[in-house]
């Protein structure tokens, strides 16, 4: 490991643009002659929509357009579609409903897009939105997924009677039934998964530019893949031949999931700058976020574990209802399922496992994969139930997840899931000893001293990153590959350029994909360009989601490296007078192992493409590309001990220790990985203690501002204790497996099981509000 290489903790290259104000996002993007849009959208849940006049709106100032869905869809654009076919356990495929981009017959939810207007300025757009008259007749809303199957709900979408969108199923029934029937103990719990708004830090944005001259549209957007946005705007949408679509994904700021997806805004935009001859940008005020940005969770699950009398797992059993909202996102159907499901093993050895998923639509904002993603559901429902588990025998919560640990690998689970590689005793043996869990007693009764309650919960979480194969995922219902793309550029003076199909929101790629080219060639990171989120410079890729930049974006990378590698040695060999074999690359020079003989890396590329001294039959230049498919996912593990105390008068809940032991396999920047570690320990606490969506009955969002859905804050969060163990991943080139996601998916149990155990009540839903746990501490007393 060199000072700048794999493994060094090297300060991320991209942050001084953004700490000085430098970064480029797509509000700061200014095309000659552009305008600016304004959404109106649906007040109401649920309505039939009689008449949309926009007369009064036209003539107001500074108004170029004003655009309904009738006239979208006389155009021929399309609906927005879900990207993954699942198929209920009866064999009938998932019941898509209908989502026009502008809503032109009826509107789902509040927020949903009716029409846009584009004016010279911002504000004359809103006004003129405002100016636009729509007649409503009001329908009968449902927002609540465990009432929406029920007689009398009102029916969403024609296509899904009972507004069931599949019934879908894994596992074996009958290995679980007998299983259970062999049990000598049974937890039950019913479990909620709270819906979260995303809130990343830059609101979405789109600039659709419509260039007649060369009858070609670009696309500024704040996406996580701009690749698989312009191959569905133009297969399933048909704004535009993929030859003639180029999209650009400039500094986004932050996405966690929620920047995935192809929305109605993107779509309407680019259409719009053709049917108004001028470019027209539209940026997302925080309300619009709120109502419009796809949430996330929303589940509720009933859930029966069956022990033996030795109290090792026999069986687990699994009802879910997934709450998805007034549309299908475009991954939303995998949410509930294969990104959920198959990981409801967690880290333990457990013969027979049965799940049911019902996804049932609601009028709600759609819901799709939020950091996580599935993993958090299913982690929160295992470790829960192995909390309460351990209560209910009176033995130790760690030494009973310690017995059902799965030991060896490879290992199959009976969800699909093959893990392999992992040392779950080693995290949970760092968590305790970095926590003092054996004398939590002694500070429990500190605390006792003082009126307050103290309590201890522990998480052992596993998930699964870099989905793949494609071949696999293809037959599981995905709509696309989830291979990986990189570029690799030697340029004529040695700078090198890597072009790659991931994209950064916040991860830091410009640092850690260049440490890479830094351990390979010794180059300085200086000399080496990262170029990402551009569909006109970058080849096809898949761009970033469920920690797969590291594991399947960084593979790519290195099979590109490895044929750069083998061309400038035989470059080297023959410029030295060597035998290739005997080439090594040292701090920056190609040299003759055993010898003093060497040439520069500079000198090496200058003279790839100068060509006047190549090896006989080579061509000019050095760049090579690779695609990369993985083998299997990659499973990221750890154990988090929370630690808190409660103030039984007023139900305030402090975290006064949190530890996170991960297992990522190897690391290529320690300091990058502790603050995704750290970004994603938030958000779950978030989850666990303030954040929540909430609806009324008749389908308003009672969140839909800061002043109402809370956010976490420094004071909130303690100094996080993290520490990494390492069982390398046997399948990719890197050994590497994920870690952005690690944080949110196993802190939510880990601070419920503490708090619950301080009030000694298992019955706490998230968030765990200070009124909440007020109210558990009151039950419980009574």
């Amino acid at each position: 490991m060199g000072i700048e290489g794999v493994g060094a903790r090297v300060a991320r290259k991209e942050d001084k643009r953004f700490i000085t104000g430098a970064g480029r996002y797509v509000d700061d993007m200014v095309v000659p002659g552009m305008k600016h849009a304004a959404f109106v959208r649906s007040p109401h849940a649920h309505a039939q929509i009689k008449k949309i006049d926009v007369k009064k709106a036209q003539g107001m100032p500074g108004v170029i357009g004003v655009l309904t869905g009738k006239e979208l869809k006389a155009d021929g654009i399309g609906n927005l579609i879900c990207g993954w076919m699942i198929h209920s356990k009866d064999g009938s495929p998932m019941k898509m409903g209908a989502w026009s981009p502008l809503a032109f017959d009826r509107v789902r939810y509040v927020g949903d897009a009716v029409v846009i207007v584009v004016a010279e300025t911002k504000g004359q757009a809103r006004d003129a939105a405002e100016a636009v008259e729509i007649t409503y007749k009001e329908l009968k809303a449902v927002v609540d997924a465990s009432k929406a199957m029920d007689k009398g709900a009102p029916q969403i979408h024609p296509e899904a009677d009972n507004n069931l969108i599949f019934d879908w199923d894994i596992g074996n029934a009958d290995d679980t039934a007998a299983a259970f029937g062999k049990a000598a103990h049974v937890v039950k719990m019913d479990i909620i998964n709270n819906r979260l708004v995303p809130n990343a830090m830059e609101p979405r944005a789109a600039l659709g530019h419509y260039d007649k001259a060369e009858d070609h549209y670009t696309c500024w957007t704040t996406s996580q893949n701009p690749h698989v946005a312009r191959l569905v705007m133009s297969a399933f949408y048909n704004v535009a031949p993929e030859n003639k679509l180029r999209v650009i994904a400039p500094d986004v700021g932050g996405g966690f999931g929620s920047k995935i997806y192809i929305y109605p805004e993107e779509i309407v935009c680019l259409w719009a700058s053709k049917k108004t001859g001028v470019p027209v940008k539209w940026v997302a005020d925080r309300t619009e976020s709120f109502l419009t940005d796809a949430h996330g969770r929303d589940h509720h699950t009933h859930a029966e574990m069956a022990f033996d009398k030795d109290h090792r797992i026999l069986g687990l059993k699994v009802e879910t209802q997934a709450n998805l909202g007034a549309y299908m996102s475009l991954f939303s159907s995998a949410t509930p399922t294969y990104l959920y499901a198959t990981l409801l093993s967690g880290q333990y050895n457990i013969p027979a496992i049965h799940a049911n998923v019902k996804a049932i639509y609601t009028n709600t904002a759609p819901v799709d994969a939020y950091r996580g993603a599935g993993r958090p559901e299913a982690t929160f429902v295992m470790e829960r139930m192995m909390e309460t588990a351990a209560r209910q025998f009176g033995v130790s919560p760690a030494e009973l997840r310690r017995k059902n640990f799965v030991t060896s690998f490879p290992h199959q689970t009976p969800v699909i899931m093959c893990y392999d590689a992992g040392d779950y005793a080693a995290s949970l043996d760092a968590a305790m000893q970095a926590s003092d869990y054996a004398g939590f007693a002694k500070r429990k009764a500190a605390a006792a001293n003082k009126g307050l309650l103290r309590g201890i919960g522990m998480s052992c979480y596993i998930e699964a990153c870099g989905i793949a194969p494609s071949a696999a995922v293809g037959s599981l219902g995905a709509g696309v590959g989830l291979w990986e793309s990189a570029e690799v550029r030697v340029n004529a003076v040695g700078t090198i350029e890597v072009l790659t199909g991931s994209h950064s929101h916040g991860q830091g790629h410009e640092t850690t994909f260049a440490q890479l080219v830094n351990e390979r060639f010794g180059v300085p990171l200086d000399s080496v360009s990262i170029v990402h989120g551009d569909t006109d410079k970058v080849q096809m890729g898949m761009g970033t989601y469920g920690s797969r930049s590291g594991a399947v974006g960084m593979s790519a990378i290195v099979k590109a490296l490895d044929k750069v590698e083998a061309k400038a040695k035989k470059i080297a060999a023959h410029l030295l007078e060597a035998d290739e074999g005997d080439i090594i690359i040292e701090n920056g020079a190609l040299k003759v192992a055993g010898t003093d003989k060497n040439v520069p890396w500079f000198q090496m590329a200058l003279a790839a493409y100068t060509a006047h001294n190549l090896p006989g039959g080579m061509e000019p230049g050095l760049k090579e590309t690779a695609f990369y498919d993985p083998s299997n996912f990659t499973f990221p593990a750890g154990c988090y001990i929370c630690e808190v105390e409660v103030d039984p008068e007023t139900g305030v809940t402090e975290i006064v220790q949190f530890v996170a032991a991960d297992d990522f396999g190897n690391i290529i920047n320690p300091m990058i990985v502790e603050g995704q570690v750290h970004g994603g320990l938030a958000q779950g606490i978030g989850q666990a203690l303030l954040e929540g969506a909430h609806y009324d009955n008749s389908g308003q969002l009672l969140t839909a501002s800061y002043m109402d859905y809370t956010m976490p804050r420094a004071g909130d969060l303690p100094s996080f204790k993290v520490s990494t163990s390492n069982t390398p991943c046997p399948g990719n080139p890197l050994g590497i497996k994920g870690c952005g996601e690690a944080g949110a998916i196993g802190s939510p149990p880990a601070v419920i099981n503490a708090i619950t155990d301080a009030i000694g009540s298992n019955d706490l839903a998230m968030p765990a509000s200070p009124s909440t746990v007020w109210a558990a501490i009151r039950a419980t007393k009574h």
